[in-house]
């Protein structure tokens, strides 16, 4: 009986209607944007000294990742011309698969760029 008594005597708390809930869903929701959005920029912030070093910094390797298998392609083609003279111009095919070597050399590099990037960005959305 005493239970019976004891509950009866505790204040009830009524649950919060469906408006009252929607509004507590949307700050809450509004609040986990709004501090997404600061981390973004504070992260922005701290790597804006990087920026400019990193874009020519990946413009020199873009280039050199090209440029380098191309010319190895173009020696070697060369050569081989000069030394064993033929109705192919081994010259113009190595130059070409220099270039196309070079490309995928450039492709994976950015690629591996853009993927520690999207990384990057996944650690902000998941905070």
């Amino acid at each position: 009986m005493e239970r019976e008594d004891q509950r009866d005597t505790e204040p009830t708390q009524e649950e919060p209607g469906p408006q009252a809930r929607e509004a507590a869903r949307r700050r809450e929701e509004l609040t986990e944007r709004l501090g997404a959005a600061e981390h973004r920029m504070v992260r922005a912030r701290e790597q804006a000294r990087e920026s400019v070093w990193f874009g020519l910094g990946t413009f020199g390797l873009v280039g050199w990742s090209v440029a380098i298998p191309m010319l190895l392609g173009l020696a070697l083609g060369i050569w081989i011309d000069s030394r064993y003279p033929s109705k192919f111009s081994w010259t113009l095919m190595l130059l070409f698969a220099g270039i196309i070597t070079g490309c995928l050399n450039a492709w994976y590099w950015l690629s591996r760029e853009r993927e520690q990037i999207d990384r990057g960005r996944g650690d902000d959305d998941a905070e």
